[in-house]
């Protein structure tokens, strides 16, 4: 399939079953923090699949390579990302398993229904507030920042649209894990699987990956560290495999 790339867009190789995404630079690409939550989340056979703020549709799309999935749905608020996302599914003839959704995350329960999905998945913003707000575009600092939604939103949705038994999985930074962990049982998701992630062996950890279950017991599992660089440029083995190269 042919595609007509918008002024500022570019047509990247995701080194997954051949699929394509389009980015937009002065929007926002997807990072490191995507394609691990994207090894890190499991979407058994049959089941359905939402990511919240789905930005471009990177997460959709790679699961639609990584898990068999039997829908996978992006809800995305910025309808310029809306529009870029959709049109990569189209590009890689995933219309049929893969619906992206504009509206907001607040709302998210609203829009689909209680307890639809079997997984939710998500990559929100990390920064609370205004904190740290330097970024030079609108949809970059939504994306960066609790601007258009929180961590609360999040989990308050999440938790009325898993069905029973149903999964969260999502990546965020570990100066607000005690935070996380508290919102998350506050809405009885229930933390069962966490890992951090860091950049070297010798490096505090920048990133965490979690999984909870709606009800869930309280009793959470931590995995082995995963280290990201064996040296300045090269990925340990582990990172290539997540990236499928």
């Amino acid at each position: 399939m042919t595609i007509e790339l918008k002024p500022g867009e570019r047509l990247d190789d995701l080194q997954r079953n051949h699929l394509r995404i389009i980015q937009n630079p002065e929007l926002f690409c997807f990072g490191m923090d995507a394609v691990l939550l994207s090894g890190f989340a499991a979407a058994k056979d049959g089941e359905k699949v939402l990511d919240l703020g789905t930005g471009n549709g990177i997460i959709p799309l790679l699961l639609s390579a990584k898990t068999r999935a039997l829908h996978l749905t992006g809800l995305e608020i910025q309808p310029e990302s809306v529009d870029i996302a959709r049109r990569s599914v189209a590009y890689n003839d995933l219309s049929q398993r893969i619906t992206i959704t504009e509206g907001d995350i607040k709302a998210a329960s609203t829009i689909f229904g209680p307890s639809s999905f079997d997984v939710v998945t998500c990559n929100p913003p990390y920064m609370a507030g205004q904190h740290g707000l330097t970024n030079a575009t609108q949809a970059r600092a939504i994306a960066r920042h609790e601007l258009l939604c929180t961590f609360e939103d999040v989990a308050r949705e999440t938790a009325r649209l898993l069905r029973p038994g149903g999964r969260f999985y999502l990546v965020h930074r570990p100066f607000r894990l005690a935070e996380i962990i508290a919102v998350l049982t506050a809405y009885r998701l229930e933390p069962k699987r966490m890992r951090l992630v860091y950049p070297y062996v010798d490096k505090e950890p920048n990133m965490v990956l979690l999984e909870a279950s709606r009800g869930g017991n309280s009793r959470m599992r931590v995995e082995p560290p995963l280290i990201v660089y064996k040296e300045p440029g090269v990925y340990m083995p582990e990172i290539y495999e997540v990236y499928g190269y």
